[in-house]
């Protein structure tokens, strides 16, 4: 169990924020930045923890920034490394970085048991129906029936949408190997992948991201 107020990594180098409320509640882990060329959802969470973004129920842990190398680098995965979100559950004594990041990942929300894990994406499609596989303005979810809390968010991000084109779904999009699946499946909890569309300049795509972000946490009684 980590301990809140400490500041946290997992190794080798990522920085794990975990903020306790005073008034118990749920556990929620929000990540961005494990593909290192969607970018919206790290600068989402590092604006809304330099805003002063606390839970006020519960523990709330943030990991802005899953893959550092893959972030410096604005691609998908390191210069020569994995796909971090193909790694899990992982591996701690691999010579690949990504299989003991996943690893040390995977020990952290079996430790915490989190109901919920988000990870914040991007997609260079928007979603339709008709195109397979589209993921842009949606929460994807690998089980059924879709999540109601997930449902229930999609119906409060849709209140404030500006246009058509930012209109929000949840999609089942089941991928076994994703990190977000293997976690759900050793955990119990409830997981996303939130999905921004990339046709939008970054600095909306950063307030939806962080839009998401609230919402979830509402919805989840942390906020």
């Amino acid at each position: 169990m980590l301990e809140a107020g400490i500041h946290h990594h997992i190794l080798p180098t990522i920085s794990v924020h975990v903020m306790d409320a005073t008034e118990p509640g749920p556990t929620v882990v929000i990540q961005g930045g494990i593909h290192g060329d969607e970018i919206a959802g790290v600068h989402a969470l590092q604006e809304l923890l330099e805003g002063g973004l606390r839970p006020q129920r519960g523990r709330l842990i943030v990991v802005p920034v899953m893959n550092p190398g893959a972030y410096r680098a604005r691609e998908r995965k390191s210069p020569g490394g994995l796909d971090l979100n193909r790694c899990f559950p992982g591996d701690a004594a691999s010579d690949q970085l990504e299989n003991r990041l996943a690893a040390h990942f995977m020990g952290l929300v079996q430790s915490e048991k989190p109901a919920l894990v988000a990870t914040l994406h991007e997609s260079k499609t928007r979603y339709s129906p008709d195109v397979n596989p589209s993921f842009g303005q949606t929460l994807v979810y690998g089980v059924t029936p879709v999540p109601t809390a997930l449902s229930r968010v999609v119906e409060v991000l849709n209140q404030g949408v500006l246009s058509d084109q930012e209109t929000w779904a949840t999609h089942y999009f089941p991928v076994s190997t994703s990190s977000t699946e293997v976690i759900v499946d050793a955990v119990g909890c409830v997981g996303t992948c939130v999905e921004t569309w990339m046709g939008f300049p970054i600095a909306r795509r950063v307030e939806m991201q962080k839009e998401v972000v609230l919402s979830l946490l509402r919805e989840f009684e942390v906020l």
